[in-house]
């Protein structure tokens, strides 16, 4: 456990050593939670931190990989 401290606007911040034991990097999303009267934070994976440092289970080529890019890129701009 490690004490931190409330900010302005309600801020804190996370310890580079916390950050490093879970992988939390700068500009990654975080799902907060509440419950009861805990706050939980997780990190949302997304599909670049996957490829780079997630558990390989399957192969996929290239084209394979291209295709699904296009997709999802579709898809965030029909989001936005």
């Amino acid at each position: 456990m490690i004490e931190v401290r409330v900010g302005r606007r309600r801020t804190i911040t996370i310890p580079k050593k916390v950050a490093g034991l879970i992988g939390l990097r700068e500009g990654q999303k975080l799902l907060l939670k509440v419950e009861g009267k805990k706050i939980i934070l997780e990190p949302i994976i997304d599909a670049v931190w996957l490829a780079l440092h997630g558990e390989k289970i399957v192969e996929i080529t290239l084209r394979e990989l291209e295709e699904e890019s296009i997709e999802q890129q579709k898809k965030y701009i029909e989001q936005a």
